[in-house]
């Protein structure tokens, strides 16, 4: 299908293809970082429930992403999977809501640091769950990821909480969506699989919040923080696209580790928060493991 979309743009064409898609990844972890800070000042400044914002975060984005539905037509929503797709977007929308209720209450740094095992959850559902051969080596890595989380995570320390492991649920729920969406692209195109995350998502969050916190938001201070998330969240996708449209993935992924010092950086300046020493060690494990794996399987399609 040869169709031109809002994501075939190339606003910032660079003439290095591998410039060019370092700049995007690290473009998109940026405005990733503003989405995370004017979510996380709506739910803790100005006291708007999480599925509230959820839902209107990605009700924006929706709202932005229709000249790209309209571009792409309905007619690619014939799928013989309706199920798996539902399926699908209902785990990335549980993802989304534990996400943002951890954005509530978890300092950035350690939520961001946190969610960033989804890998390693996506390296065990494939071999217990897909049956996929997993070698020693890949185990192993998964191992270090899980034990990075483990060490930000500290259940041993006074300062831990139950809610620390929201970003944590987040990153299974995600994993399971990856592993749904590498089962869909066998026989669906990658515009089917978009388009119904994106008209799917804002539903299903519309009945997660009306069953718990409803939809108010708090004056026009929190419905600003919540517009900006909902476009920032598009134009962080957009970037995303765009990375991956210009260079191999196994190059492009460790620059998405970028996001972890942009969401540190905008954590302390906008709320102060300091993040522990544990950090950095705990962050050191997860990144180099899933370094290690995105290469590997890179290595290994070739």
């Amino acid at each position: 299908m040869n169709q031109t979309t809002i994501f075939s743009r190339r606003p910032f064409a660079i003439a290095n293809p591998a410039v060019e898609a370092a700049f995007y990844m690290i473009a998109a972890g940026a405005a990733f970082a503003l989405v995370n800070v004017a979510v996380q000042a709506a739910t803790m400044r100005f006291g708007m429930a999480s599925s509230s914002a959820a839902f209107w975060q990605y009700f924006v984005a929706l709202l932005c992403g229709v000249p790209w539905i309209m571009r792409t037509g309905i007619g690619v929503l014939r799928t013989a999977n309706p199920g798996v797709h539902l399926t699908r977007v209902a785990f990335a929308a549980i993802g989304v809501q534990f996400w943002v209720a951890g954005l509530a209450v978890v300092p950035i740094w350690q939520a961001i640091a946190l969610v960033m095992t989804s890998p390693f959850f996506v390296t065990l559902g494939a071999g217990l769950l897909l049956g996929e051969r997993v070698g020693a080596a890949r185990w192993l890595a998964t191992i270090a990821g899980f034990a990075g989380g483990m060490i930000i995570l500290a259940p041993w320390s006074d300062a831990f909480s139950m809610a620390t492991l929201y970003p944590v649920a987040a990153a299974i729920f995600w994993a399971a969506t990856s592993l749904m969406t590498k089962h869909l692209t066998s026989s669906e195109s990658s515009e089917t699989i978009t388009l119904y995350l994106l008209l799917l998502l804002t539903p299903i969050n519309a009945v997660l919040a009306a069953s718990t916190g409803g939809f108010a938001v708090p004056g026009w201070a929190g419905s600003a923080l919540i517009a900006f998330a909902g476009v920032m969240l598009m134009v962080a996708q957009f970037f995303i696209v765009r990375a991956y449209a210009s260079a191999d993935a196994a190059y492009v992924q460790p620059f998405d580790h970028v996001k972890l010092p942009l969401n540190v950086l905008a954590g302390w300046v906008v709320f102060g928060f300091v993040p522990g020493g544990n950090l950095w060690l705990g962050s050191l494990l997860i990144v180099g493991a899933s370094i290690f794996i995105a290469h590997r399987e890179a290595r290994n399609r070739q």
